[in-house]
């Protein structure tokens, strides 16, 4: 399976329901809080293009954010991304 890192700042709503909808499937993950981590946050910018949180990646693939993670889980095809 692959390693699921979700970039989050403390008081963002979609970033709460993301790690629910990770826990709540028991998909483990690794969470940076890019508010503490400004250099984090400025890379992902640069390298994806990605200006808001949360920052979901699989691998080393940006999905996306919450609506991208739940499309993913809704239509089925977040555990076979997982594991390709």
């Amino acid at each position: 399976m692959k390693q699921v890192t979700i970039y989050t700042t403390p008081t963002c709503p979609y970033c709460l329901r993301a790690k629910e909808l990770l826990s709540s499937l028991e998909i483990p993950f690794t969470e940076v809080d890019v508010a503490s981590n400004p250099t984090k946050r400025q890379e992902i910018i640069e390298q994806h293009h990605w200006m808001t949180v949360p920052a979901i990646f699989v691998g080393d693939e940006l999905i996306g954010g919450y609506d991208d993670l739940a499309e993913l889980h809704s239509n089925g095809t977040l555990v076979e991304r997982l594991d390709s």
